[in-house]
Parts: C-alpha cells; sequence; structure tokens
C-alpha cells in the first residue's frame, strides 16, 4: 500500500455507455444535445394488472451483434441481459482507452463492474417457467445468469483481467461506489488499469409491480425539480470507465480524457426510505475535501435528481448547505430527465456524462422541467443544455437504505 504522500493520481482513459437514449457514448451525447427522452410504454412481457405503464427501456439491443468479436468469452451470448450491457460498454470504453487486454501484468489490473440487481430478468423467466408454464428445469446457465457478480466475471474473462474481480451492491449508488474502490486500488498501487462501473437490467413484471408497491414511480413521467413531478421512471444501462494510473497512461501515450480528483461516501444511517441531508452533505463535502477543491471550483453538478417529491427537495437542501452561495450560481442538471433511473448503474452513465461535459464545454439540461418546484430554486437547467466551459464537475449517487457516494472529476493532467 502506498502512504498518503505517495498515492498515485487516477485518470480515465475510457468511457462506455449503454442507455435508452444512446448505445454508445457519442449517440447519448447527442441526445441529450437534442434533449431527448427515451421513457415510452411499457413492452416486451405481459403487462397484466400493472398500474405503471411506462419506462425507460432499451431497444434494438442485438447481443449478437454488438459482442459478436468477443473471443475470450465463450458463454457471454447466453448471459442475462445485465451482463450483455455491461460487457457492450466495458468494449467501448476499452477501445476508446486504446489499451491491449490482457495487459503486460494481468494481476495488475482490476475488473469491478457492480449491479444493485444482478439478474433479475432471468430469475423471471426462470420462475415463469418453473411456476406458471410447469416446466421441470431451467436453463442449465440460470445460476450464472442471476449472480450480481456475472457481469464482472464476464468483462473480466474477455479481458484477461485477473486482479480483483467482483461487484458492488449499493443500490443507486453502486456504479459510483466501484469508481472509489478501483481509484483506491490504483491511487494505493494494488493495480496500475481498472475495468469500472455498473449495469442494470430490471425491468420486468415483477420489479414493476414490487416498486408500484413502494409508491416512487410515476405514471407519466421522469421530471426532476419541477413542480409536477411525482416519482421516478425505471431505466436500465450500463456506464463503464476504463481508469489507470497517471504514470501508467502518460507511459503508454494514452488520451486521458479527466482525472478523478475527489471520492466521498457516506451513510444516512436513519431511515431505508426516506434520506437525510446530512450524508449527502457530507459526501460531498468530503469528496470536495478529497480533491483539495473549494465550492466554488465546482462548475457542473450532475445531480442524483431521481423526481420523487422527497429526495429532489432534500438534494436541493444538502447542496445549498455545501456550495452557500456559490449554489445559487453553480450550472446543475438531472440527466435522468432524458435517460431515466438505471438504479445502481446511473452513476457510470453519469459519470460518462460528467467527462464528456469536460471535453466538450456543454451542460446537459433537466428535460421537463417548465415550471421548477419553489423548494428546488437552483440553476437546473431547464429543457435546454447550454454552453459552458467547466474544469471541474461533480457526479451525485445517493441510494436507498441513506447509501450516499460522491465523484468529482478534473481536467486531464497537464
Amino acid at each position: 500500500m502506498a502512504k498518503a504522500s505517495d498515492a498515485r493520481r487516477v485518470v480515465v482513459t475510457g468511457t462506455g455507455v449503454i442507455t435508452p437514449i444512446g448505445l454508445s457514448v457519442d449517440d447519448f451525447w447527442n441526445s441529450m444535445k437534442a434533449s431527448k427522452c427515451g421513457v415510452s410504454e411499457l413492452g416486451g412481457f405481459p403487462l397484466e394488472d400493472l398500474k405503471i405503464l411506462i419506462a425507460a427501456q432499451i431497444k434494438d439491443f442485438d447481443p449478437k451483434v454488438r459482442l459478436k468479436h468477443f473471443q475470450r468469452d465463450k458463454l457471454v451470448m447466453h448471459a442475462d441481459r445485465y451482463s450483455w450491457f455491461a460487457a457492450a460498454a466495458a468494449d467501448e470504453a476499452v477501445k476508446q482507452s486504446g489499451l491491449e487486454f490482457p495487459i503486460a501484468d494481468p494481476y495488475r489490473s482490476a475488473c469491478i463492474v457492480g449491479s444493485g440487481a444482478g439478474g433479475l430478468v432471468s430469475y423471471e423467466n426462470s420462475y415463469r417457467a418453473l411456476f406458471i408454464e410447469g416446466k421441470r428445469a431451467t436453463h442449465p446457465l440460470t445460476l450464472l445468469r442471476i449472480i450480481g457478480s456475472s457481469a464482472s466475471a464476464h468483462v473480466g474473462i474477455e479481458f484477461g483481467v485477473k486482479g480483483p474481480t467482483f461487484a458492488t451492491c449499493s443500490a443507486c449508488s453502486t456504479a459510483t461506489h466501484a469508481f472509489g474502490v478501483a481509484r483506491d486500488y490504483i491511487r494505493n498501487g494494488i493495480v496500475d488499469v481498472a475495468i469500472a462501473g455498473a449495469s442494470e437490467s430490471v425491468i420486468n413484471y415483477g420489479t414493476m409491480k414490487a416498486w408500484q408497491a413502494l409508491h416512487v414511480l410515476s405514471p407519466e413521467g421522469c421530471f426532476p425539480f419541477s413542480k409536477k413531478r411525482n416519482g421516478t421512471v425505471l431505466s436500465e444501462g450500463a456506464g463503464i470507465l476504463v481508469m489507470e494510473s497517471l504514470e501508467h497512461a502518460k507511459e503508454r501515450g494514452a488520451n486521458i480524457l479527466a482525472e478523478l480528483v475527489g471520492y466521498g461516501m457516506s451513510s444516512d444511517a436513519k431511515d431505508m426510505v426516506n434520506p437525510d441531508i446530512e450524508g449527502p452533505r457530507e459526501a460531498m463535502r468530503m469528496a470536495l475535501d478529497d480533491a483539495k477543491l473549494a465550492p466554488s471550483d465546482i462548475e457542473y453538478l450532475n445531480a442524483h435528481g431521481t423526481a420523487t417529491t422527497i429526495n429532489d427537495a432534500n438534494e436541493t437542501r444538502a447542496i445549498k448547505a455545501v456550495f452557500g452561495n456559490h449554489a445559487m450560481s453553480l450550472a446543475i442538471s438531472s440527466t435522468k430527465s432524458m435517460h431515466g433511473h438505471p438504479l445502481g448503474a446511473g452513476g457510470g452513465i453519469e459519470a460518462a456524462a460528467c467527462i464528456r461535459v469536460l471535453n466538450e464545454g456543454w451542460v446537459p439540461p433537466t428535460i421537463g422541467l417548465d415550471y421548477p418546484d419553489p423548494e428546488c430554486d437552483l440553476d437546473y437547467i431547464p429543457n435546454k443544455g447550454r454552453d459552458l466551459k467547466v474544469n471541474y464537475v461533480m457526479s451525485n449517487s445517493f441510494a436507498f437504505g441513506g447509501l450516499n457516494a460522491v465523484v468529482v472529476f478534473g481536467p486531464p493532467p497537464a
């Protein structure tokens, strides 16, 4: 382990996403520039007595096309949908990074790809087969499909990662926690390279019934910080980063996209459902302290922004508590207004958006924000994005159970 004074700087050299508004980072970015909404009528499985009939589903994803070139992982085509998304996003990130995998010393690489729920689609299909269709057995790969660490294993096999390979699981903070773990492994000299993020595919009858019962889904759409908001919209997808030590990236002449300069995490330790101000506030504060930045140094904040009544107002108050007067001039948006809430994958997709913000000088909007809630009175970039030169960005992930994780990205080191 490296001493604090010897801690290595950690940079991002590749990004990859699968989202309802784009099956690559370029498509995702162009959709956000067009203020595209990925929410549509729910479909693809029996709806039966469901009351919530919308979601942000990924359409036109064909693993036989997207993953046909995979060579080491012989079973990925037979994996769960969430593993397909992780594999495709990781493939895009690795290609952008220019890294040759397996790296020279594969034990110096890590693959930390989490999921809040794992293979829920395979769970439901198997239970339907057994209990409704009366079949006597499930598919022989059912067990491998449903495990929450299967995506990390599939990605690790394909890219020959022999160092730490496992999944994080912390509901909606899963991807951001994965980044933090990977950052610490690189920073402390355990590995030189990490593939990190999360993937999620949970949209099925059982999941919709479970979320309906909690009364946090909107029947109309995802409208963060809006006066008309009445719940979130379930989504699916994956967000993956390739992370390296600065020395490793420079040595191979990599194109560095950003530096992960700060990370903070906390737990409310109060309630499974209702958020608290203190936990999110402290996670943001710790991320700033870790980055050695003042609140005024942050120029764009990608909010957790789920469009639930309590969460949005709570996040607004927490931002004000951390940023003080700067909160009123800080550019903030919730991209979930466009791609929905992909649970554990949210922080990964939003990190990719933040890194693109750094490189493009444009910040995405919160669409559907025609009439802001008076309690959400910050600059939430309504409806259309804007040109803005940005040096430091923050991304918030706040999960059920009061599990909070925050990352800060800065420009590539000179």
